[in-house]
Order: C-alpha cells, then sequence, then structure tokens
C-alpha cells in the first residue's frame, strides 16, 4: 500500500508543504530572561524592587521594575525567566504573583555574566531555542520596541542571523532577542567572559535595530539616575 500523504500535504499541497517544514523548523519558541541578581550597591536597595511607575516619597507604587518588565514580556513570549541571586525570597513574591519563573544562581559574585549563562541554561533546559534577555535595572521600554525586535528577529532567522540587538542614537541597549546560535555561544563562553566580549566576535551574525526609544539605553545604578526618570507615557 503507497504511504499516505502527511497533514501537512493535505493542507498546503506537496509544493508548498516542503517550505512549511523548513520554516517550522527554524520557527523559535521563546523565554524572556529578566537578570535581577546584582546587588545593587551604588542604589543603596535591590533595583529590582524600585516602585514603577517612578512615585514620589511615601507614595504608594502601582508595581515594581521587576513586575513591570514581567508583565512587559509576558505577551511576546512563552515563558518569563527572573534569575536571582541572595535576594530570592525578595523577589519571589512579585515572580511567582506574575506567573513567572525563578532561577537561582547559586554564586551571583561571580558576575552577571553568570547569571546570563544560569538563565540561558534554564531556557534549553524548558526546550525552547530563542531568549529575549534584558536587565532588570533598566525601566521598561515600549510595547512598540517589543514588537519591533519581535518581527525583526523572525526575519533575521530567515537570513541566518543569530540575534537583533536594538539601537537608539546609534547606541546598543536592552533587551536583545537571541536564537539558539547566540544561546550555544554565550555558554561556551568562559564565566570570565562578558555578553559585549561574546557579542563582539560575532557581530556579523548580529541584525542591529534603530529604534525610537531612549529607555533601551537608560542605566539606573543611582539614587539619582532613578529620580531623573520620566514617567511612562
Amino acid at each position: 500500500m503507497a504511504a499516505l500523504p502527511s497533514p501537512v500535504t493535505f493542507i498546503l499541497g506537496s509544493r508548498n508543504a516542503g517550505c512549511y517544514l523548513r520554516l517550522m523548523g527554524r520557527a523559535s519558541s521563546t523565554c524572556a530572561v529578566i537578570l535581577a541578581a546584582g546587588e545593587s550597591s551604588r542604589m543603596g536597595r535591590d533595583k529590582a524592587l524600585l516602585p514603577w511607575p517612578p512615585q514620589p516619597a511615601r507614595s504608594v507604587a502601582a508595581g515594581t521594575f521587576l513586575s513591570a518588565s514581567i508583565a512587559l514580556f509576558d505577551p511576546y513570549v512563552d515563558m518569563v525567566l527572573v534569575v536571582a541571586g541572595k535576594n530570592e525570597r525578595d523577589l519571589a513574591p512579585i515572580v511567582y504573583a506574575a506567573g513567572a519563573s525563578l532561577v537561582v544562581n547559586p554564586d551571583p559574585a561571580r558576575g552577571q555574566f553568570s547569571s546570563l549563562q544560569a538563565g540561558l541554561h534554564e531556557v534549553l533546559n524548558r526546550g525552547r531555542d530563542a531568549a529575549m534577555i534584558t536587565l532588570v535595572d533598566r525601566p521598561p521600554v515600549k510595547p512598540a520596541t517589543i514588537a519591533a525586535l519581535s518581527a525583526a528577529f523572525e526575519q533575521a532567522l530567515r537570513q541566518l542571523k543569530w540575534a537583533v540587538v536594538p539601537e537608539y542614537q546609534g547606541k546598543h541597549g536592552h533587551p536583545i532577542l537571541v536564537g539558539r546560535e547566540m544561546i550555544e555561544a554565550f555558554l561556551r563562553a568562559p564565566d570570565s567572559s562578558s555578553a559585549r566580549e561574546v557579542e563582539h566576535a560575532h557581530e556579523e551574525k548580529i541584525v542591529y535595530l534603530p529604534v525610537d526609544d531612549p529607555q533601551i539605553v537608560a542605566n539606573v545604578d543611582t539614587p539619582e539616575q532613578y529620580a531623573a526618570l520620566p514617567a511612562p507615557v
């Protein structure tokens, strides 16, 4: 008896079925990875717990940097992973209330790159092959920026690129969106490396996407920088 055609062939016809399967082989399932294991020494308090939107003193905030980041990414990814360190107990209620998952870096003193590797190991452990990565000490970017990154990433995969990095006025920022090849490059790198070094080593595989969003390059390391943040529009 002759073999029956696959369901894909029934739906698309034999000419289009092969193209469909090739695209499905490159389709990504994505985790957000929020790096939140730092000690926030210059800020004087955990930056993940800073009120967002910024609030006057003694006001009650609607949320935090961490909860706002989780809410921002949630519509665009399969799951959100938050990498914590010694602050695990403080972050856990926010993480679980928002429906995200917690990853613990057992030795955050090794630096931010060790937290990145811990988060990316979990991305692969969860059966995903792409990651949208950000730092918790960055104010949330515009939803339109996330949508633009996601669209550019799908196009980048078709061009055999590994990652999409946003840029604003010539400066590169976060979040970045990386595929399986860049994830593996980060994981193969020595733990003494930095994400920037790995990205530079594979620069020809990265798409740099101009966006109209100054928040992608905003740095919040001190109380003064936090106080100067504009409220979201």
